[in-house]
């Protein structure tokens, strides 16, 4: 590998999973990978101690964290206030009248993070176009300053009524809270999310708030033992300095499987696949994103049940992850997830649970090889795990082997509807798409996914397990601004839109300044969200760069007719569309590391080849080659069964798949009736 990172020395990506701890050494063009047991009792231990294991000097650190989605998920975040314009603070428990499940009679909604009797009113009101109605006193705010000192709580997050449109009320809120003693974790909407809708807008707020307290004390800890420049994974694909993940920590929900987005992406790129499925199998979950020649986003995404209006990469999740927790159901099904078995206890094989996880399946199968996982590090006990799929296999009348066959049919299963949800669902045909697949289990089911979906290759990076770790290293820095307008029909004036990107690319520089970047190197892009006048919900757009006022509306209808064909299957050009909201992307390019393609080498794989195993498929157990990926050079091929064995994963290539290393060190696998 050569290149560099775009910073001066060493640059570092940890990616805490919820198994395992990766990380990614960039370091004088060399790539150097790590991998240990994640620590869930304290995230930080496991970080520290990769750190200190690897040993890589002075060094920048990206850290794509889980802190902030566990604490949501888990129901762990701080005692969390709401202070909104009096009259509205039950909007949380009010929301939507969608129903995430449209046939559970006994479907149950997520509490509230801010409970009722932490919600205050203040009598303060702006209108539909940012006036003031009704002045918020300093009465007010001293009475509330005390109410929420006797209460004792650790975040409070302020959204009141029409704020995106004139913050005056918020700031002055603010301003006056942090002057208490010992003030507790404050943020406001106008600065979290400036944009219409209340209810999603109040959501994002209180989330960033409720893990607020959690991520900032992680990240000061985290700081000052790593001793230099800390960076972190945003939801979005970049990354910001530890300070501003800090005051916004609702941006960094997603920033785990957003690295990977950005690793996969940039490695199918480089090898000539730019239009990539990306399979991201860890220990807990699976996450799938597709990326037709980009990576997408979205700004309306729900995580454990609580909407977050925050730019996130497109990313779908499902519990199926080597940990996943295989079980017979009430009515005798066999089920997978989405409970796991986590890093402790883990899998029985790992020798302390006592549940049987898609892990445990898969080495009963042979597709794990019991004293060469982790590269050796750590010895898995095939007759523990086939011992307790016995008890399994019992309550289903079948073998053991026909039952570590039925698991992993199930979580293959669950896998598959996931990315059928991002491409069929959506308007893409998964035929024209390459799968790429990374996480310590991917690479073992990725081939029988592709051949379910009709993928035509399914591309194995280098170093699969740790993607995501590499994807965090190599993200830009980025910071997202956006601002509600509502505009339609002649209001619609590039004058009017240049004055208010110029406005928040200001506000933007300013920011980052602070945090001592360089803003003269970032350059920035302009989105639009439009929608047709009278609908619910936008579609995102590029900004026209056009200098005729008739063109720039002709130009956004069209743009916006395009994207609503391609993502509901149809278009009315009579109709008229309205621009609901702004959006800016400021960006610090890094340099990505490039590999140098190597020539091509002979096909015959066979002084990689360490031996020859039994292995069962659903053809029954089969003769199998056994290959050591360090081993592979370009062009050499190989053909299913085989395995091949690394540090990071383990790759199955199963009955009927085969194909060769590529001049950058990449293995491409296809269905070998595909060649004939």
């Amino acid at each position: 590998m050569t290149g560099n990172s775009g910073t001066s020395g060493t640059v570092v990506g940890i990616d805490v999973g919820g198994t395992f701890t990766d990380i990614a050494v960039l370091q004088d063009g060399r790539l150097t990978v790590h991998k240990l047991p994640s620590t869930p009792a304290n995230p930080s231990e496991g970080v520290q101690r990769g750190i200190a294991e690897i040993d890589a000097g002075p060094a920048e650190y990206v850290h794509g964290s889980t802190v902030a989605t566990n604490a949501l998920l888990e129901g762990k975040g701080g005692r969390t206030a709401l202070v909104t314009t009096l009259g509205f603070e039950d909007v949380l428990e009010i929301g939507r009248q969608s129903r995430s499940d449209l046939y559970d009679l006994n479907l149950e909604r997520a509490p509230a993070l801010a409970p009722w009797e932490l919600r205050f009113g203040l009598p303060e009101r702006v209108d539909y176009t940012g006036a003031i109605l009704e002045d918020l006193t300093p009465q007010a705010i001293e009475t509330l300053a005390a109410l929420l000192q006797t209460a004792q709580v650790d975040g409070v997050a302020v959204s009141f009524l029409f704020s995106f449109l004139n913050p005056l009320h918020e700031e002055r809120l603010l301003a006056a809270l942090r002057r208490l003693p010992n003030p507790p974790f404050i943020s406001i909407s106008s600065q979290v999310i400036p944009e219409f809708r209340e209810y999603e807008r109040t959501s994002t707020v209180v989330v960033n708030s409720y893990v607020g307290p959690i991520m900032a004390r992680y990240l000061a800890e985290l700081e000052q033992s790593l001793g230099r420049g800390l960076r972190i994974m945003q939801s979005s694909g970049g990354s910001i300095t530890a300070r501003l993940a800090a005051e916004q920590p609702v941006r960094t929900i997603l920033s785990g499987p957003a690295g990977g987005v950005v690793g996969a992406f940039h490695t199918g790129a480089q090898a000539g696949y730019p239009d990539i499925i990306t399979l991201d199998m860890g220990g807990t979950s699976t996450d799938v994103s597709l990326c037709p020649g980009r990576i997408k986003e979205t700004t309306s995404a729900t995580l454990g049940g609580y909407p977050i209006s925050v730019p996130m990469i497109e990313i779908h999740t499902v519990g199926a992850g080597g940990g996943s927790i295989a079980r017979v159901d009430s009515g005798g099904a066999l089920v997978v997830g989405p409970e796991s078995a986590g890093a402790d206890p883990g899998p029985a094989c790992y020798g302390k649970g006592e549940a049987i996880t898609v892990t445990d399946a898969n080495l009963v199968l042979g597709r794990l090889r019991p004293a060469q996982f982790l590269g050796g590090r750590l010895a898995l006990d095939k007759a523990r795990a086939e011992a307790i799929i016995a008890g399994l296999a019992g309550q289903i009348g079948a073998g053991i082997q026909e039952t570590a066959l039925g698991i992993i049919r199930v979580v293959n299963a669950n896998m598959e509807r996931a990315i059928r949800t991002i491409s069929l669902e959506r308007g893409y045909d998964p035929r024209r798409f390459t799968l790429v697949p990374f996480g310590g289990a991917g690479p073992m089911h990725s081939c029988e996914l592709a051949q379910e979906l009709g993928i035509p290759r399914v591309l194995l990076p280098t170093h699969p397990g740790i993607l995501s770790a590499l994807g965090v290293a190599i993200a830009d820095v980025v910071k997202d601004y956006s601002r509600t307008v509502m505009l339609r029909g002649g209001d619609i004036d590039r004058a009017r839109l240049e004055e208010e990107f110029h406005g928040m690319e200001g506000q933007a520089r300013e920011e980052l300044g602070r945090e001592g970047l360089p803003v003269e190197r970032m350059t920035a892009r302009r989105f639009l969200d439009v929608r047709y006048v009278g609908q619910s919900f936008e579609l995102t757009i590029d900004y026209p760069a056009l200098s005729r006022r008739a063109d720039l509306r002709r130009s956004i209808a069209n743009s916006f007719y395009q994207a609503h064909l391609q993502r509901f299957g149809y278009a009315d050009r009579a109709e008229a569309v309205e621009i609901v909201n702004l959006r800016l992307k400021l960006e610090l390019a890094m340099e990505k590391p490039s590999i140098e393609p190597q020539p091509l080498g002979p096909a015959d794989a066979s002084p990689a080849l360490l031996e020859q195993a039994e292995v069962v498929f659903r053809e029954g157990a089969l003769p199998t080659a056994l290959y050591q990926r360090e081993g592979l050079v370009p062009g050499n091929r190989i053909e299913g069964p085989a395995l091949i064995l690394q540090l990071d994963t383990t790759i199955v290539a199963p009955p009927g798949w085969g194909g060769a290393v590529d001049p950058l060190g990449n293995l491409i696998l296809e269905p070998l009736s595909e060649r004939l």
